[in-house]
């Protein structure tokens, strides 16, 4: 009886430590997400700003067609990346979350023309807490979010959809409503994005290479959630210089 009490504790300590270390593993694949996307987004807005303080690239880039080659350019880049992830070593997979974050930056300059400084400040802290608490509920909840996380990409697609036909319709009503909604989308995505980014970890746990390049594209998602999100939000808060 004494042999079955002393195994029968050994066996559970050694359980409550594998699941302490697994805990811990998972909490620092959290924090290296969280810290590839910070950098992502630092990238962006110093690029953005940077840009915006120069009237003659301004005028370049968002007077000539050239214009298009940059709101695209992000749009391929990531279609690129998606594409070369699993060919590329973990290293190769940051320098081209950050290229694609200095795209990200270029075409995102224009805001800080159209917007106010001081808006798009209070913008980026309502952006950064509604996402904080998504986020959050994304990591704790029990709740599977699948079934949601496939309900909003439906959404996001038609979203897409209906951006780029009001780009010919130019209606104004349609763009509040695809604002509306899209607040709806990317609020819904970062919650999900974070449940799917958490289950990643325990396929990839083994090996640190490929938890890298999952990191760096689970950083991709949250960062992709966060700037939409902002400027869907930017749209309703932000205050248009005159």
């Amino acid at each position: 009886m004494s042999n079955f009490s002393n195994n029968y504790r050994s066996s559970s300590f050694a359980s409550s430590a594998s699941q302490v270390s697994y805990d811990a593993g998972l909490r620092e694949y959290m924090v290296k997400v969280y810290n590839f996307m910070s950098i992502a987004l630092g990238i962006s807005g110093a690029v953005a700003f940077l840009t915006a303080s120069s009237t003659g690239l301004m005028n370049l880039i968002f007077g000539t067609p050239l214009s298009w080659v940059v709101m695209l350019a992000p749009l391929g880049f990531v279609l690129f990346f998606s594409y070369k992830l699993n060919s590329i070593s973990a290293e190769k997979a940051k320098s081209y979350l950050w290229i694609y974050s200095a795209l990200m930056g270029l075409s995102l300059a224009s805001i800080f023309v159209i917007y106010t400084g001081t808006s798009v400040a209070r913008v980026f802290f309502i952006t950064a807490s509604v996402f904080g608490a998504m986020s959050l509920y994304g990591y704790t909840t029990k709740k599977d979010l699948t079934g949601v996380g496939s309900f909003l990409i439906m959404g996001l697609i038609g979203l897409i959809i209906a951006s780029v036909v009001n780009i010919f319709l130019k209606s104004s009503a349609l763009e509040f409503a695809l604002s509306v909604v899209g607040v709806l989308i990317f609020i819904g995505l970062t919650a999900y994005d974070t449940q799917r980014i958490k289950q990643t970890y325990y396929q990839v746990a083994g090996s640190s290479e490929l938890a890298t390049k999952m990191a760096v594209m689970g950083a991709l998602s949250l960062y992709m959630d966060f700037i939409n999100l902002f400027i869907m939000l930017l749209r309703f808060f932000g205050d248009r210089r005159n």
